[in-house]
């Protein structure tokens, strides 16, 4: 089975993202992974995801960001249908208080086990940790998009959005980070986790449910 991970441009001014670094790393150590780079923008992102998705047809699609100030790995829960950007994306839109899709449903939640990923994660003695917000950035935007394309075109398909911190590079004063290999191998066993487990973990039961 191919497992489709996808990464950001850098945006904000900085000159990568550990999104595309670390989903690049991941692909050049396995064959059934590819990886892809979206655009930091809200009109080209999702267009690049669907054309992605047509082009190596996963059985998996995993899509990474970046999230500023965080120092764990995070797999993502859910998508709410919801754009307000705080800065503008690489080609200068800011939309404020918009639907990602027009009537769509106000929220759709990952197809991916992220208790047991983040089990994983931990398992290889990484940070990681399950997020409840993917925020209002392209980030979220492209969450929703996968999760609305899914539910409508590609319903054969399981996917979901991780957040990886800042790199060590992005934040010179010792702020919150994780350097870009460890990022990359918490990635990989998310992947490893998403190709053997369907049902996601009980955490207070300690089996899956």
């Amino acid at each position: 089975m191919t497992v489709l991970l996808t990464g950001f441009a850098p945006f904000g001014g900085s000159a990568s993202n550990p999104s595309w670094q670390a989903v690049s790393l991941v692909a050049a150590r396995r064959e059934d992974v590819v990886a892809v780079e979206l655009p930091c923008e809200f009109d080209a992102s999702l267009p690049a995801l669907r054309a992605a998705i047509e082009q190596y047809r996963p059985a998996v699609v995993v899509c990474v960001g970046q999230a500023g100030g965080r120092t764990d790995v995070t797999p993502e829960r859910v998508a709410i249908n919801l754009v307000d950007a705080r800065i503008p994306d690489n080609a200068g839109a800011q939309p404020v208080d918009v639907p990602v899709v027009a009537n769509g449903p106000a929220a759709y939640f990952t197809s991916l086990p992220v208790k047991a990923a983040v089990a994983a994660i931990h398992a290889a003695g990484l940070p990681g940790s399950v997020s409840h917000t993917a925020g209002t950035y392209v980030c979220n935007q492209v969450f929703y998009g996968l999760m609305h394309l899914l539910a409508t075109d590609f319903p054969e398909l399981r996917g979901g959005f991780v957040h990886v911190p800042s790199s060590p590079e992005q934040v010179p004063d010792a702020g919150p980070s994780l350097p870009v290999e460890k990022s990359a191998a918490a990635l990989e066993a998310v992947v490893e986790t998403v190709l053997s487990v369907r049902e996601d973990l009980d955490v207070s039961a300690g089996t899956l449910n």
